[in-house]
């Protein structure tokens, strides 16, 4: 029960983080928002967060890191074959495996993409 409540927290934490004022600006944007910079194309994209989800083993989620450009980063984004429209996952207990001790969430990236 303790470690259910305190994933719900760190996951909750990231949520506001992403969403939060201290977040960076996208291109066009005048509303604070996440920015996430994708790696495989050289572009970042303006995204919003929508809610977190429950981790489902085997379902398709994609790895979003806190480091880059934008202070967000991942390897793809729309139009790449590894792109799951959204669906993030963030290495919380950090031993580098998708599991349920991790945050889980939606966060579509809203194209079009753009240099930063």
């Amino acid at each position: 029960m303790r470690r259910t409540m305190l994933i719900l927290a760190l996951a909750g934490a990231l949520v506001g983080l992403l969403a939060g004022p201290a977040a960076a600006r996208g291109k066009g944007n005048p509303n604070p928002a996440p920015v996430v910079y994708v790696t495989s194309q050289g572009l970042a994209y303006d995204s919003i967060v929508l809610t977190p989800i429950p981790f489902v083993e085997g379902a398709p989620y994609q790895l979003l890191e806190m480091v880059g450009p934008t202070g967000l980063q991942t390897e793809f984004g729309p139009g790449d074959p590894g792109y799951v429209g959204g669906r993030w996952w963030v290495d919380v207990n950090g031993d580098g495996y998708m599991d349920s001790g991790d945050a889980f969430f939606i966060c579509p990236l809203l194209g079009p993409g753009y240099d930063l």
